[in-house]
This record gives structure tokens, sequence and C-alpha cells, in this order.
């Protein structure tokens, strides 16, 4: 008997509707959590003020590892959600709960006016994106992976990873202009909120989207079927291989793809900005211009995938960046004066988060059956991103000035993705080809 979801024709028209709703709800997503992470110097400064610069910027980096943290919370609520009652549903309530909070932050009063009740509102909405954001990324995955053709599915499916590096150039193009075009005392006044208050603008366009699209036809197959999981997360972590493999998620994949993203995405600027001094509106600048490598870099290590296999593809990055991360940024501390330097040292990690995100959706999609897919997929990809990449800039700001030397905290990211790479090496199967009905 033909499989109705198997049966569904992969038209391109469809294909391009489903990838613009997921990608550009996304987009929205990481353009509003990173918003916070451009602008944690300045955050420092106007919600947790203190005679130690440091000790205010490890109070904003903690701040947006907040939101991180709660992320595994937001994939096991929605993901559940989007295993019982369909994919659709979850991404419109994520996408708006993310909207809503995002903007908020653009209202918030700083501490100068009410004191310390300033940080405790930053820090609950800060909570309210974490759990949005939980909700959305394991969505996203499965939905457009479910509608992918199965032989183009790794590069058809690696526009989504674009939407990270999308999302910080967005932020980050709009904060070096609003940062040339403003003194420095409007900036802090009022420049900052412009970001977050336009983010409504952009939720608009994204409900909109979303609101016209149609339920995974592997979902509805599901349906059709009567297989529908009732407890998803329960039988994922009561079945052997699903539970086997979801830790092979959390400290393979996931884990390697969101160090090696806030190493190079996150993380870097602030480097740029606090150890080797360079000013503001420069170090998001020669950011940028890295960034803008990971386009056709995540496209063509997609189209490898494709070619020759999720697993060499994946493993390549994972080596690349734990031999690389402290290299660079040790090159970035004695080489940040110039420009083409720091933007060439940039690219070593770039090349390396581009690899494994890349096969990254498709991989983990393949890698679960479809009846607890998006709970599968979601629990431990936040739990790493969260908990491991989330925590990363703090973790790193922590130890270097705990060890008094600003290189010492890149040990933290570096020896975590030598530990991906061996648990890739030994456990990581090739799901190119998988099918997704089962």
């Amino acid at each position: 008997m033909t499989n109705p979801a198997s049966a569904t024709p992969f038209s391109p028209g469809k294909q391009r509707k489903v990838a613009l709703a997921a990608c550009f709800g996304t987009f929205l997503e990481w353009y509003d959590f990173l918003t916070f992470a451009s602008l944690a110097t300045i955050f420092g400064e106007l919600f947790f003020p203190s005679d130690d610069p440091t000790a205010a910027l490890l109070k904003s980096l903690a701040t947006f590892g907040v939101g991180m943290v709660v992320r595994p919370i937001g994939a096991a609520l929605f993901g559940s959600l989007g295993d019982r009652h369909g994919r659709r549903m979850v991404f419109i309530s994520t996408i708006g709960l993310m909207g809503a909070a995002t903007f908020g932050v653009g209202l918030l009063p700083v501490y100068a006016d009410v004191g310390f009740v300033a940080p405790l509102l930053l820090v609950s909405l800060r909570l309210l994106q974490g759990l949005a954001m939980g909700g959305e990324i394991g969505g996203a995955i499965v939905y457009l992976t479910e509608h992918a053709p199965v032989a183009r599915r790794g590069v058809s499916t690696s526009v989504l990873q674009l939407m990270g590096p999308l999302g910080v150039m967005a932020s980050t193009f709009q904060i070096v202009l609003l940062q040339r075009w403003l003194s420095v005392e409007e900036f802090h006044q009022w420049g900052w909120r412009v970001p977050f208050i336009l983010s409504a603008l952009l939720l608009a366009i994204s409900l909109k989207s979303r609101i016209a699209l149609h339920e995974s036809p592997v979902f509805l197959s599901l349906g059709e079927r009567k297989q529908i999981a009732k407890t998803p997360l329960r039988d994922c972590l009561s079945d052997p291989l699903t539970r086997k493999r979801m830790a092979l998620l959390f400290f393979c994949i996931s884990s390697g793809g969101s160090l090696l993203f806030f190493s190079s995405q996150v993380y870097a600027p602030v480097f740029l900005k606090t150890v080797v001094n360079m000013e503001s509106s420069q170090a998001g600048e020669l950011t940028l211009l890295a960034t803008l490598a990971l386009f056709p870099l995540t496209i063509f290590a997609g189209w490898l995938s494709d070619r020759i296999g999720r697993r060499p593809v994946l493993l390549n990055g994972l080596l690349l960046g734990a031999g690389g991360v402290m290299p660079v940024y040790a090159g970035l501390l004695d080489f940040g004066g110039n420009p083409l330097a720091v933007v060439a040292m940039l690219l070593v990690l770039v090349a390396a988060v581009a690899l494994i995100t890349g096969p990254q959706t498709a991989t983990l999609a393949e890698l679960f059956p479809a009846r607890t897919r998006y709970s599968a997929v979601g629990l431990p990809h936040n739990l790493a991103a969260g908990w491991i990449g989330g925590m990363s800039p703090f973790m790193v700001t922590w130890i270097a000035s705990k060890a008094g030397n600003p290189l010492a905290g890149l040990l933290y990211p570096a020896l975590l993705l030598m530990l991906a790479f061996a648990v890739g090496w030994r456990y990581l199967p090739e799901t190119r080809g998988t099918s997704l009905d089962d």
C-alpha cells in the first residue's frame, strides 16, 4: 500500500512556500535573540551598573544565558504539542510568544529609572524568549525536512541554518548603522531600543506566512494510520535506540554546532570589543564580513552531504573547530589591529560552522521516527544549544577572568568540541536517504 506522505508530490512552489515560512520565522527568532547578545556591553551598563565593567558584562552575559538555559523546557513543552497535535499550530504559537517578548524588551525602563525592577523585568522577558526559541528550532527542523525531496534533502534544508547568521547580520548591521548615525549619548538613551521595537513588523510578516501553511504530510499520514504518539516524550525516553540517538545528538552534533556558532558569531565581537579593545562599530563590521561567507559555505556543505554523506561532512567540521578555536583567538589578540587578518582568522571558524550546520537540519530529522520526531529532535538539541552553546560566552569570560588570561576560557569550547568529535567518530551513523515516513 502506498504511503500518502510518500506519494505527496514535492512541487517547487510548495517547497518555496514552506521554506519561506519556516526560514523567515526562524530568522525572526534569531534576530530577536541575538540582538541582545550584540548589545551585551550596553545592557551591562544600563541594567547592571557596577564599578567593575567585567562584573557588569558577566551579569549581562548571564542574562543572555538564562534565555538559553530554559530552551529545553520550551522544547519539551512545544515538542510534545507538535507530536500530538501537529507542527503548524506550534509554528504559530512560538513565533507569537517570541515576538511579543522581544517587543517588550524595547519598552523596558532601565536601572536608573526603576532600580532592581529593571533587571528583573529583563530576565523575565529573556525567559519567555528562551521558551519560545526552544519550541521553534525543533519545529522548523522537522517541518522543513518533512517537506524536502530525499535526493536533495541536505541542500534543501541547509537554508534553515542560514537564519542564525542572517539574524546576526541583520541585528549587527542595524546596530552599526545606529551607532554611526547617533551619538554615544543618544544610542544609550534610546537608540538601543530601535531593533527590538522594529521586530513588531517582522512578527506581523512572519505570522501571516505561517498562518497560510498546511500541516506536514508526514504528520497527516501518521493521523491516517492512527499512529500519533499520545506521550511522545515518554516514548522517546523508553525506546533504547531513540534514547541513544538523543544522547548522540546532545554530545556530538548539536553541542558542536552551537559551540562553534557562539564562538564565531556571538563571542567574537564581545572579545574584539572587551579584550582586543577594538572600537565597537568596527568589531561589528569585521564580524559581519566574516559571517557573509557562511551563506555559500553552508549551502555547499548541505550539497556535499547529499553527495558523500552526512557523517564525513559533520566530522570534518567538528575536527576543524576543535583544532581552530584556540589559534584563532590567539591570532585575534596578536593581530587585532589588522582588519584583514581578523576577517581571515574568523573565516576558519566560519568554515567549521558551515560544515556542521549544512547537513545538520536533515541529519537531525533523519535520526528519529516520525511519531516522536519533534520531541526527539527538540529536547537534546535545545539542551545542547542552551546549556553548552548558550552558556559558552559566559563560561569563556568567567574562566578567563579567574585565570587572568583572556585565552584561558577558550579551552572550554576547544575541549568540548574534541569530545564531540570523539563521540561522533565512534557512534554517528550515516543517515543520508533515510525514509522520514516510518
